[in-house]
């Protein structure tokens, strides 16, 4: 039996007597709801399936991940900076993993395996494509009326002013 659990933003498929390292939590104990729960050939997933179910933590310990440095800088501005970064963590141990009901719950048992009956084999015919479906019919353009024009003025050559040469 295993779930699915998420912790910290992330998810971990976790087991029970498993150690694992996830964000920092506060407490001794902890109560983590699924997101899913497999057993054998019952998977439940749904919000409905997994009400009541738990899986129980115990914290371990308190440890830091691995150092993350990082450099920016802006060409021709003499702007740099050099930064690290290690997270937080907590060791947890799985202590176990409660489904209401057992492995399958009640109200869904499990339906019993019939025979198939043996049919004749049927002719398999060609799958007809479905026709296809033709646009729709485009709307004619109005025709809008040609906008009349009014003849161009003629345009009247200006004297530049006179300027004054020097003899």
């Amino acid at each position: 039996m295993y779930a699915v659990i998420r912790t910290g933003g992330k998810q971990f498929r976790v087991e029970k007597g498993q150690t694992l390292e996830v964000e920092r939590v506060v407490g001794d104990e902890l109560e983590l709801t699924p997101l899913m729960v497999v057993d054998g050939d019952s998977v439940r997933a749904k919000p409905a399936d997994l009400e009541g179910t738990t899986v129980r933590a115990r914290v371990v310990g308190d440890t830091r991940g691995p150092k993350i440095t990082g450099f920016t800088y802006k060409n021709k501005s003499n702007q740099r900076r050099r930064w690290g970064h290690r997270q937080d963590l907590s060791v947890i141990e799985i202590t176990s993993i409660d489904v209401p009901g057992g492995a399958t719950s009640p109200a869904k048992k499990p339906a019993a395996k019939k025979s198939p009956a043996k049919k004749p084999a049927a002719k398999k015919s060609p799958a007809k494509k479905p026709a296809a479906k033709k646009p729709a019919a485009k709307k004619p353009a109005v025709k809008k009326s040609p906008v009349k024009k009014s003849p161009a003025k003629k345009a009247t050559a200006k004297k530049a002013p006179d300027t004054k040469e020097n003899d």
